[in-house]
């Protein structure tokens, strides 16, 4: 649901963030919002319907469903988001575009996902996912394409600072590592669109036995969020050629630095001396091999 006092940043992302939970046609007529540049408060409830070939009443069926008290309110807060100077970032890529303008448009679409990341991230779910990683004794990172590539740069960063890490990217050796998990332990599952079945199972497998959960994706009300105890989302708008996954891995790469920086506080000491363990270890191995 998209709060009534709901940053005004926030608003594009919370709305995108449901459409998992709306019907294929729900979706359809959202989305078809969402790309109206012209969008505003005096777009008529009849144009929507006209345009996307459903009848008024259904637009505001699924104003409602969104968290708005109709049309008026979802109206109001979208144009309000749409003035906003970092809504017009975000722009498609084109067969036509130059050199310059791709580079344009790939750093601000970025940047734009960044700055909604920002205005949606719960902070008392991240205090929550940051005690629960640093008071595990194992931690057990599933992926898979992609995402798995987030989980190893975030398992490499904290098995720097002398926090041992396991990341899984295999159907397979996810289940197996999740059924050993308990209590104590932490299963942290990766999914952009957040139906990755096998990382849902391995972490609906670590959640029965006991261990905590902690879900990073870009859908607060995909599959996998809703089988996690904890959940840290980006958002990210996609386009035809590079999709959603592009700026989303570099808002979830963000998200998870913040999380590593906040465990390693928790023991700032610690951290400090198993860094200048692990990077003398790997300086020596360097040297070694230059021998």
């Amino acid at each position: 649901m998209v709060p009534e006092d709901a940053n005004p940043s926030s608003i594009g992302p919370r709305i995108r963030m449901m459409l998992p939970s709306l019907t294929p046609r729900e979706s359809h007529v959202v989305e078809a919002v969402l790309a109206m540049r012209d969008f505003g408060v005096e777009t008529p409830l009849k144009r929507i319907a006209a345009g996307t070939g459903v009848s008024e009443a259904m637009v505001v069926k699924i104003t409602k469903k969104l968290g708005f008290d109709g049309y008026r309110g979802f109206r109001a807060a979208l144009a309000q988001y749409n003035r906003l100077p970092a809504a017009g970032m975000h722009q498609d890529l084109s067969p036509e575009d130059t050199s310059r303008e791709i580079i344009q448009k790939v750093f601000r679409t970025s940047i734009h996902a960044l700055e909604e990341t920002l205005a949606i991230l719960d902070v008392e779910a991240f205090d929550r996912a940051v005690d629960a990683i640093h008071g595990a004794q194992q931690r057990d990172l599933y992926g898979v394409g992609g995402s798995a590539q987030i989980a190893r740069d975030v398992g490499h960063k904290f098995l720097r600072i002398g926090l041992r890490a396991s990341v899984q990217d295999d159907a397979h050796m996810m289940a197996m590592s999740a059924s050993l998990l308990g209590p104590g332990d932490i299963a942290i599952g990766f999914s952009h669109s957040g139906n990755t079945s096998a990382v849902i199972e391995a972490i609906q497998l670590a959640r029965r036995n006991g261990a905590r959960t902690l879900a990073i994706t870009n859908y607060d009300r995909s599959p996998l969020a809703q089988q996690a105890e904890i959940v840290l989302c980006s958002t990210a708008q996609g386009s035809p050629l590079m999709g959603e996954n592009a700026a989303a891995r570099i808002a979830q790469l963000n998200i998870l630095d913040a999380v590593f920086v906040a465990v390693a506080q928790r023991d700032y000491a610690r951290a400090e001396r198993n860094l200048d363990k692990t990077m003398s270890a790997v300086a020596a191995n360097r040297r070694d091999k230059t021998l």
